[in-house]
């Protein structure tokens, strides 16, 4: 998921309780339910960022080691800042109470396990295993920019936010609340996933497809009722939609595009190692040839997140 939903993920729990577990908790929230992201800074080097994100910082290794590394930082932080602003204000405020290692510890963990299991949710997937296998897993339940999760949770921590300022009673309730909606909004989706999956595979059954073709069946912006569809038919990627009325329905979209992998031109290119990476990452590669150029400019590119070539985000130029 994107970085604002990660955020409003540590913010909502943390209005709804349990940032008044220790000092410093809604910090440790947050941070924490970014914390597998410092990966980003791939993007200041010259490595495929595909071939490293959601990797080392996302995988079983840094889920033990982040938290405990993000509890130390907090103790830092709030023994030589936090203790000597309070000690300096004691006069005009009450003191801030030493921040607890457990509830420290305890948040860190909850923050970055949430992160991993978000990011799981979406087409793109993690590499749960790493270091000791590069596996991806997908939940395919989730658009990764996902405005109903923005909605029950920002909201929510909003209400909150406001009945805390003014002294209200139960300010923790509508924050709990949006935290709810957004938790049931997440297992709906998984759920009808699962069932939109079972509808692809018997509508390929019924066109003589093999048992075996591989397919995904993800999410698309803003309607949680509609899905997206790729087969992968060899050759060749075809696309198709699914929509709940409320039953599901599968159709064929009547348009996909060869693969390309074969063509002698590209054989070369998709030796190399920026491409060997690139695949590594990609679950429907394609290559596109620009023959315009000499020698060709060769692309490869994922159907994931493009229709045609060089277009899109994922296009990665290996020649």
């Amino acid at each position: 998921m994107d970085n604002l939903c990660h955020s409003l993920v540590g913010a909502a729990l943390g209005k709804a309780g349990l940032a008044r577990r220790t000092t410093l908790g809604m910090s440790t929230l947050v941070i924490a339910n970014n914390l597998p992201d410092l990966d980003v800074a791939v993007f200041a080097t010259n490595t495929l960022a595909m071939s490293f994100r959601r990797g080392w910082t996302h995988g079983v290794l840094a889920q033990v080691a982040l938290p405990i590394a993000l509890t130390g930082a907090m103790l830092t932080y709030d023994r030589l800042v936090v203790q000597p602003s309070t000690r300096r204000d004691a006069s005009l405020r009450p003191g801030a109470p030493k921040a607890k290692a457990g509830e420290l510890l305890l948040l860190s963990y909850l923050g970055v396990l949430l992160h991993v299991l978000m990011d799981l949710m979406n087409s793109y997937g993690v590499r749960l295993l790493m270091p000791f296998t590069g596996q991806w897993f997908y939940g395919d339940a989730l658009f990764i920019v996902d405005p109903w999760l923005y909605v029950a949770l920002g909201v929510g921590w909003w209400l909150s936010h406001r009945r805390d300022a003014k002294g209200l009673a139960h300010a923790a309730r509508p924050a709990r609340i949006g935290a709810a909606l957004a938790a049931v909004y997440v297992l709906a989706m998984l759920a009808s996933n699962a069932i939109a999956r079972h509808e692809v595979r018997a509508g390929l059954a019924r066109a003589a497809r093999p048992a075996e073709t591989r397919f995904m069946v993800t999410p698309v912006a803003v309607n949680p009722f509609s899905r997206e569809v790729i087969v992968d038919l060899g050759d060749r990627y075809e696309k198709g939609n699914l929509w709940f009325e409320p039953r599901p329905h599968f159709r064929p979209a009547g348009f996909g595009l060869p693969t390309g992998l074969d063509d002698p031109e590209a054989q070369a290119a998709l030796q190399s190692r920026r491409a060997r990476a690139f695949l590594r990452w990609s679950r429907f590669p394609f290559i596109q040839v620009e023959r315009t150029t000499s020698p060709p400019t060769i692309w490869l590119n994922d159907y994931r997140y493009a229709n045609a070539g060089a277009y899109g985000w994922s296009a990665t130029r290996i020649q």
